[in-house]
């Protein structure tokens, strides 16, 4: 009987008792790693997330960075941003220190730029109401579209109303000139003393003359107020139509819009 039973091969025969006990280790399977003494396990129940704070504790450390790897992106070509400043330092000699008038705008006034939506007419047919809007205070232009024959002056003037409002919500303009908030002693004295109320609302600033780009001369009393500074006109895509004429005919339409 024992020639016919096979031999024992270790784990691999059937009939060892510990064939179900033993399991092979491959080559390619890592041995787990076993939790440190007196810590849980990352699979455990009872772990409170204290572990997993002190792994992204250590994460969040900020770790120094190397100048040299950052120059290649922050300063790719030092020469040409020598030359660069270079020329920006001759400049501001040249000019001895004065702003260009850019410079002075962007930095004493706010903009706010719009673009419409596509108007179903020509550019030739438009190009006449953006020269009329621009240089122009936003109401005085509001104004001139009101009352403006042209049927594409409703498109304009809706579009210069909503402008408007997006101007004061998003960017601030045309706010008003604003005074200082006076505390509760401030009024008191105010009642107690009219006449020098009366002399500090006498005293009010008395405006600018300011020139558009038309050459005209205007009086500004709010520094807030907004105006037209220029207005751009461009072509858009062409629609599509029928044109249905006599004998049955059909020719087609290709409208334009600005």
């Amino acid at each position: 009987m024992d020639y016919f039973r096979p031999k024992k091969r270790g784990i691999l025969d059937p009939l060892d008792p510990n064939f179900l006990k033993r399991k092979p280790t491959g080559l390619n399977q890592s041995p787990q790693a076993l939790p440190k003494q007196g810590d849980l396990a990352p699979t455990s129940i009872f772990d409170d997330g204290e572990t997993q704070k002190k792994g992204q504790a250590d994460m969040e450390r900020p770790q120094q960075r190397d100048p040299s790897v950052m120059a290649a992106a922050l300063d790719p070509n030092p020469e040409q941003r020598q030359r660069w400043q270079r020329k920006m330092i001759i400049r501001n000699i040249r000019n001895r220190g004065e702003l260009t008038k850019a410079q002075r705008i962007a930095g004493t006034e706010r903009e706010s730029l719009s673009k419409s939506h596509f108007i179903k007419t020509s550019v030739k047919k438009l190009m006449p109401l953006a020269r009329q809007v621009a240089g122009k205070p936003i109401e005085e232009a509001i104004i001139q579209m009101r009352f403006s024959k042209k049927k594409a002056a409703r498109d304009v003037k809706k579009h210069l109303e909503y402008a408007r409002d997006e101007a004061i919500v998003r960017r601030g303009m045309g706010l008003g000139m604003v005074k200082p908030e006076a505390d509760e002693g401030a009024e008191t004295e105010k009642t107690q003393n009219p006449a020098e109320e009366k002399n500090g609302q006498d005293q009010q600033w008395p405006g600018t003359t300011v020139v558009d780009r038309k050459g005209r001369r205007r009086h500004v009393t709010d520094t807030s107020s907004i105006y037209v500074d220029e207005a751009w006109v461009g072509r858009g895509s062409y629609g599509f139509d029928y044109d249905f004429r006599a004998r049955g005919r059909t020719f087609i339409l290709r409208p334009p819009e600005t």
